[in-house]
């Protein structure tokens, strides 16, 4: 009589922490093409490709007797992993297909959850409209993880026989380089760290910020949600980095979001706000060695020290209400200000190092509510993904832009930018029922971008 030997893996940490009903995250990653997809070439595409030969990607979600979360190999069939719609998601003509596509992705926000039956991924082509909606559990990974393993799916535009390979790949501003540190700086770096991780556990207890027009709050996550697009073009944000001494693409964007915010609660706030009062978004931070997205055949390597899965850090990063005044540069250089002490200091790996300590020592229940309570003490939640500077193609067809956002959390604004081919697509998932308007903060958006480089080339010419 032979003996079967139980090989499941366990979920890391982080993943069960994903899992927990709390904190329930699926990543929508919606892909939109020039022409209209070949449903087979697409399936054919899938099944040949790394995506469904991957261990998390081939393998469901089953509890062993202890109730643990762990991951068992199954057989895919990829069929099982498609949902086809061939008709328009509308029949009013006078809505574009993007404003009908944000439509789909903020009711799969709230309402479809991953079947647990099957590996915890689809592709929905939405035919008409010509757009792949990917969906994929956090379980399965980061948005570093998720994102560089789609990009292995992908082909060079100048060059269809070509994959990508990391050079055709942005990198984003990565976790300070602590090495070499003066005695100054070191007391700097302590000090910091110490403070926003005492920060950290006052959040999960009970400090949180004011309450204002976009505040969410627990059981918001499950609240109907809009979606809406804020386009910027990179070179636009350059020209504004330019303008600040050692700015990076990351303190413009904090900049549009503080001038962004303090546009629309001007606009929606029926009485006059305090001036400086302070916001707080929830950002994730990677924790890997290479910065930006990763070299898929370095996170397949086992030998490489470039891991797969959920290793990230998590900040809280505060922008502040200001009313307009004649210089819109003022909101970067308070945004660098800031995020200049969030780099010195060591609290992304602090708060990762926390998050798995008490996952692996005190269970995923209470390491869920300590993360719940953070989300919910704050306001927003907002993450940047530099993806490839140049066309690439999926199946032979062009992609002409790559736009992620997630599932609802007790924030009533979630924002997620990517960055591709000279532009930058940021999703604003709201709860409607709080900010009914996500367009005209989208426009408050883009238009304090606009403002920013104007001033920004005065500056340069000067």
């Amino acid at each position: 009589m032979t003996m079967t030997i139980d090989r499941d893996e366990p979920l890391t940490p982080a993943g069960r922490l994903f899992v927990q009903p709390e904190m329930d995250q699926v990543i929508n990653c919606a892909i939109a093409v020039d022409d209209p997809f070949d449903v087979d070439a697409v399936k054919l595409e899938i099944s040949n490709s790394i995506l469904v030969k991957h261990p998390r990607f081939s393998s469901i979600m089953v509890k062993d007797s202890c109730g643990r979360e762990r991951w068992r190999k199954t057989e895919v069939n990829v069929d099982d992993h498609f949902i086809i719609r061939r008709e328009p998601l509308t029949d009013d003509p006078s809505i574009s297909d993007e404003d009908a596509i944000n439509e789909y992705l903020a009711d799969l926000s709230v309402s479809t959850p991953l079947s647990v039956t099957k590996p915890l991924w689809e592709f929905h082509l939405l035919l008409a409209h010509k757009c792949a909606v990917l969906r994929l559990h956090h379980a399965l990974g980061d948005g570093i993880s998720l994102m560089s393993m789609f990009l292995s799916c992908c082909r060079r535009a100048d060059d269809p026989n070509q994959r990508l390979t990391s050079q055709g790949i942005g990198t984003s501003t990565s976790s300070s380089n602590h090495r070499r540190l003066s005695l100054k700086k070191l007391m700097k770096v302590i000090w910091y760290t110490l403070v926003y991780v005492i920060e950290f556990g006052l959040r999960s207890l009970w400090l949180k910020d004011k309450k204002t027009v976009i505040s969410g709050g627990a059981g918001v996550e499950l609240w109907p949600r809009k979606l809406a697009t804020a386009k910027f073009k990179i070179d636009d944000m350059k020209t504004v980095k330019k303008a600040i001494s050692n700015a990076t693409i990351n303190d413009v964007l904090f900049g549009i979001i503080s001038c962004g915010l303090s546009r629309y609660m001007d606009l929606r706030s029926p009485k006059a706000l305090q001036e400086g009062l302070q916001i707080t978004g929830v950002a994730m931070v990677n924790l890997r060695k290479q910065s930006g997205l990763q070299d898929f055949s370095q996170l397949m390597n086992s030998k490489s020290g470039v891991r797969w899965g959920n290793k990230f850090g998590m900040l809280l990063l505060p922008v502040y209400y200001h009313k307009g005044g004649s210089d819109p540069l003022q909101y970067v250089r308070r945004a660098k200000a800031m995020i200049d002490k969030k780099k010195l200091s060591l609290e992304g790996p602090c708060s990762y190092k926390i998050g798995d300590i008490i996952m692996s020592y005190f269970g995923p229940k209470l390491a869920s509510l300590l993360n719940y309570r953070i989300i919910s003490n704050t306001t927003f939640t907002i993450s940047n993904v530099i993806g490839p500077q140049e066309d690439i193609t999926f199946v032979g067809n062009r992609i002409s832009s790559v736009r992620v956002t997630s599932t609802a959390l007790p924030h009533a604004i979630t924002m997620h930018m990517v960055s591709y081919a000279g532009r930058a697509d940021m999703q604003i998932l709201v709860a409607k029922d709080i900010i009914p308007d996500p367009k005209v903060l989208a426009k408050c958006f883009q238009d304090a971008l606009l403002e920013m480089k104007e001033a920004a080339r005065v500056v340069c010419k000067n």
